[in-house]
């Protein structure tokens, strides 16, 4: 038996064998991409082949710890029903030996081509990185190039942490943009190109700490991605090393984008500030695609790295992906909607207009659950604060808050009662406008938070009881008025 046939059967019978535990779990989702068994992380290879949409993702299956890394994979027809088709990846040649890392997907002349790096380790723990290709007819079964790796090492001025390639065309020359650290040990994004996929030059660096006025920007930069949206060049990192800055960068590693031009001669970009992509508890490694609608589609991991005490590793599995967004540009900045997709899980409507709320709590009947979708519009009047509570117990020790505060004009989300796991509180500034609106997706053990059509975005992991089912709508000092609140259970 050959290497890689071993491998793989050696993860499939990890699987085999941990699945009862794994699916024994309440706090599987229902409506999310996660791990069969094991680990999940960034999200790869994200692209809309052959009128069907694929997503690759870091995967350990032997345990919840961060080991030797497979791709697993999924599919889908329409964003919402993914198919598991198993392993694409293993990690089975002498430039992989440590891990299949991270990368992204193409379509070459019909041909489904994973873009990937190699992780070495010597005996020492010295690393060495490698870009290698792997390649498909059907979308599921990949053969590695046989001449990978096809970009060696790093470039000179940096270190070995060169990773997480993202490669796309653009008038016939295929660019890639990767995840660097200057000897200095600053983090980087480079942007290289080819004509083949196999022969790669470095064009320069596309930006980077301590560069276009990102001071002291983190010792690493991750998983970089650089698509146009609305005639401007979005470049999306994820910068480790930033350090917390009030509300900001509180998570141990951060996700976001700045909006400029790229000059793809010199590999340069101008561009403004950094802005954070989600301002929750959970989100990392974001990766983006268009599809044949001409959506630019985002997916991220609804996880971060080193935070490995979710409840969920008692029973066999940890993390799992977001919902699939939908990026627009408005005024600079990246707007994230839930993909259309989503309404088609809808069920059993619940409903209610106009519900005066004068500093008190209320609930509504046939407003509870742990999978549902709730839209809901408040009209501010005088209220200081004013928001919800879910997730909550019938004795009200376990539930998730969030709220708006006026004083403060800030979106609050506090899970230090959410039940079992992380504590803590997340906020971020939103004007203070007549009305504000939510869209909260709710799927057993997560949480995503769209506030004024995708203006922000909580994303969170919680793990209350399975009881906890109550929510419960409050304004304090003073009244707003419920103009509608619509949920939905999800199937």
């Amino acid at each position: 038996m050959n290497k890689n046939n071993e491998l793989m059967n050696k993860a499939y019978d990890a699987i085999q064998n941990n699945k009862d535990l794994v699916n024994s779990d309440y706090y599987r989702l229902k409506y999310h991409t996660m791990p069969p068994t094991g680990l999940l992380n960034d999200p790869n290879g994200f692209i809309q082949f052959k009128g069907e949409y694929h997503v690759f993702y870091q995967f350990h299956p032997f345990g919840t710890n961060h080991g030797l890394k497979y791709w697993g994979h999924y599919k889908s027809k329409d964003l919402i029903n993914w198919d598991d088709t198993g392993i694409a990846l293993a990690p089975s040649e002498w430039y992989e030996s440590h891990g299949c890392y991270s990368g992204s997907a193409v379509d070459d002349n019909g041909i489904l081509t994973l873009v990937y790096t190699g992780n070495v380790k010597d005996i020492d723990g010295n690393r060495e990185t490698y870009q290698c290709l792997a390649m498909s007819k059907d979308g599921i079964n990949f053969e590695k190039y046989k001449d990978n790796p096809v970009i060696h090492n790093q470039p000179e001025g940096y270190t070995r942490h060169f990773r997480d390639p993202k490669v796309w065309r653009k008038d016939g020359i295929w660019y890639m943009i990767i995840g660097a650290q200057s000897i200095k040990e600053e983090g980087r994004a480079l942007l290289l190109k080819s004509e083949n996929l196999k022969n790669w030059n470095l064009v320069g660096e596309v930006s980077g700490s301590n560069i276009n006025g990102l001071n002291d920007f983190g010792f690493m930069w991750e998983c970089p991605d650089l698509f146009e949206l609305d005639e401007k060049d979005v470049l999306i990192i994820s910068p480790q090393g930033v350090k917390p800055k009030g509300d900001l960068y509180n998570n141990i590693y951060q996700s976001g984008y700045v909006v400029g031009k790229l000059d793809y001669e010199s590999g340069n970009m101008k561009h403004g500030e950094f802005i954070e992509l989600d301002r929750g508890f959970e989100f990392y490694a974001p990766q983006t695609t268009i599809d044949d609608k001409g959506r630019r589609l985002l997916i991220a991991w609804m996880g971060l790295p080193e935070e490995e005490e979710h409840p969920t590793t008692e029973k066999g599995w940890i993390h799992a992906m977001t919902i699939p967004r939908v990026l627009e540009l408005r005024e600079n900045k990246v707007i994230q909607k839930p993909v259309e997709e989503m309404k088609k899980l809808r069920k059993d409507l619940v409903s209610y207009n106009n519900v005066e709320i004068n500093d008190e709590e209320i609930t509504l009947e046939n407003i509870s659950g742990d999978v549902f979708e709730i839209e809901a519009t408040f009209e501010v009047k005088d209220a200081k604060k004013f928001g919800m509570k879910l997730r909550c117990s019938k004795d009200l020790s376990e539930e998730t808050l969030m709220y708006y505060d006026r004083e403060d004009r800030k979106f609050v989300l506090d899970r230090n009662k959410s039940g079992k796991g992380y504590k803590g509180i997340r906020k971020c500034y939103i004007e203070d406008k007549k009305e504000l609106k939510l869209n909260i997706f709710m799927d057993t053990s997560s949480l995503e938070i769209f506030i004024n059509d995708g203006e922000e975005v909580f994303t969170s992991r919680i793990y209350p009881d399975k009881e906890s089912l109550g929510i419960k709508i409050f304004a304090n000092e003073g009244s707003i008025n419920l103009r509608e609140i619509n949920k939905w259970n999800l199937k």
